[in-house]
């Protein structure tokens, strides 16, 4: 198949929606179909395979986009138009201005179209702050679902919980498949040690970006609130628009976190070598990150946010702490700390929990959802 991937936000691999893509094109391409990307990455020019979009000036606002590590794409037709035409298939990622573009032009040229559901409504509503406005929430599914998704021929849902609530926020009934962004083979528990500057350290690690749907805070106030403060280590795995926020919120801590985005190699080792592993986001997609941790035999504790999809994989209570409650977390904490051989004992029953999430599987439905949607 000649598959065309049109990326409105592509940029660094230090965010779920690039990674997904990333992990989509080179599966597609290990599979012998040719692939072109369209994306506004100027790092990517030139090299083949990638169509480069002129960026989207947003005035003002272009330096908190490039705190996140992404450009937006502003729509060049004339680049854009013979790439959609000779394409046996087209994918979108995200329901932004690129995206609703090429979905018209598949609808001109009769081109089959897919479409990614990777961008929760209050991924967008967070930055404008109306992140808890229900209205604002569901108008943005609603412009979503107009300018996309009710003109595709299928949508790829990375987990159940988001196909129900965008579902239910357009009183829309989609072509839907529910599959999973999968978690990659490299992701497994290895023998490793901490750090010597670790050695003495309970290590607790959250990967995410840093943003406010993320709620590091939360977890920086946990560790604060914890008995065993002055044990605790805190590895922020990420990078984002909050960084420096964050820091002046750890100075508090006996152990500044340790906040990094970590290449891959180094990232295997200190999800290996952490004690435990905390998600406090709110709002989730799917969490491939606490999945990749899970296969590397953490224990996890999540918040019991409504608007996550990562509670699924909490065992049970022990593995929940009350939304945005730090103190809650804190007790959480305290509970494996001063119990190991309680933890040890959630690694063995988390064993294997993630085995139905194989990247290379996933992404073998995700071939088979592209050629059901050329038939």
């Amino acid at each position: 198949m000649k598959i065309t991937v049109v990326c409105d936000v592509l940029g660094a691999e230090n965010n779920g929606t690039t990674i997904a893509a990333m992990n989509l094109i080179r599966a597609m391409e290990n599979r012998g179909h040719q692939v072109t990307v369209v994306c506004s990455d100027e790092d990517k020019r030139g090299k083949e395979g990638y169509v480069i979009m002129p960026k989207l000036n947003l005035g003002p606002v272009n330096g908190y986009v490039n705190k996140n590590g992404v450009s937006l794409s502003r729509v060049n037709k004339k680049l854009l138009e013979p790439v959609i035409k000779t394409s046996d298939i087209v994918h979108i990622m995200i329901p932004f201005m690129l995206g609703a573009a090429a979905v018209k032009m598949c609808k001109k040229y009769d081109i089959p179209v897919t479409a990614g559901f990777h961008c929760q409504a209050e991924n967008f509503t967070s930055h404008i702050f109306l992140k808890n406005n229900s209205f604002a929430n569901q108008m943005t599914y609603l412009r979503f679902y107009r300018s996309v998704y009710r003109y595709v021929d299928a949508v790829h849902y990375p987990t159940e919980f988001i196909r129900n609530v965008f579902e239910q926020a357009v009183h829309q009934r989609t072509n839907g498949y529910v599959i999973s962004n999968g978690v990659g083979e490299r992701f497994k528990p290895i023998k490793t040690e901490k750090p010597p500057r670790f050695s003495n350290k309970f290590v607790i690690l959250f990967s995410g970006r840093y943003s406010k749907e993320k709620s590091h805070s939360v977890l920086i106030d946990a560790a604060a609130l914890s008995k065993h403060s002055d044990k605790i280590q805190l590895i922020f795995a990420g990078d984002g628009p909050l960084k420096q926020k964050l820091k002046e919120q750890a100075k508090k801590l006996a152990n500044m976190p340790l906040m990094n985005f970590f290449p891959h190699d180094q990232m295997l080792n200190v999800l290996n070598y952490a004690d435990l592993y905390v998600h406090p986001a709110e709002i989730e997609i799917e969490a491939i990150a606490c999945m990749e941790a899970l296969a590397c035999g953490q224990v996890p504790i999540i918040a019991d946010s409504p608007r996550s999809a990562t509670v699924k994989f909490a065992l049970d209570e022990r593995n929940l702490f009350k939304n945005r409650d730090p103190e809650d977390l804190a007790r959480k904490i305290d509970f494996f700390i001063e119990n190991p051989d309680v933890l040890e004992e959630y690694r063995e029953r988390y064993k294997g929990i993630v085995a139905e999430f194989s990247q290379e599987a996933c992404m073998d439905k995700m071939e088979k959802m592209f050629y059901e949607a050329l038939r």
